[in-house]
């Protein structure tokens, strides 16, 4: 009898009631509307770029200018998409063409300041040490500070992002070695080191 009572309880929903249930939390209120959309522009990046792309800058400075390009492109393309898969009607209503445009830019961008930070960060992985002569001793010191090229790495997410910090940890292990040494040669030995 109790089994037969306890069954009743059950209510049966609609699949009008599940919907409605499934996607009260994505409300379309919680989205950027068209009016803050409209002032979201992904046009403004040349100036930045310029100087990232600065080779007369240190490069550790020229690293965080393209993580916080990447960075605000990456924001700002995410706000677009997620406006719109959230009210797709802004995809669509009449005068939405800019909206659509200014998406797109923000994917374009994204996409070629991602090629070039990507490039200018495989780079610095690939050498991320230099020689210097310290005291007439040839020693072996960082191109630039490695926590903001770990960063950049963390930022970009490659595929091969594990490889890139696992080439850096051990640079960075070669310049401590190095320095220890170098710093106790006083005599002035002469004494080379390599990479």
């Amino acid at each position: 009898m109790l089994l037969l009572s306890a069954s009743g309880c059950v209510k049966e929903i609609t699949s009008d009631e599940r919907l409605e249930r499934d996607t009260r939390s994505v409300a379309v209120k919680d989205a950027p509307g068209v009016s803050e959309l409209s002032k979201l522009t992904c046009d403004d990046t040349s100036a930045p770029l310029n100087k990232a792309r600065d080779v007369n800058r240190p490069e550790s400075d020229r690293l965080v200018d393209y993580v916080n390009l990447y960075s605000s492109l990456k924001d700002r393309t995410h706000t677009f998409e997620e406006a719109m898969a959230r009210n797709p009607d802004l995809s669509y209503r009449e005068g939405s063409q800019s909206l659509v445009n200014a998406k797109d830019a923000c994917i374009q961008q994204t996409a070629d300041v991602r090629v070039e930070f990507e490039t200018y960060l495989r780079e610095l992985v690939a050498v991320p040490t230099v020689q210097e002569i310290k005291g007439g001793n040839t020693v072996t010191v960082a191109r630039l500070d490695f926590s903001t090229l770990r960063k950049a790495i963390e930022t970009l997410d490659p595929d091969d992002r594990e490889s890139l910090l696992q080439s850096v940890n051990s640079a960075e292990k070669r310049v401590s070695a190095t320095a220890a040494p170098a710093e106790d040669t006083s005599t002035g030995s002469g004494k080379r080191r390599g990479k």
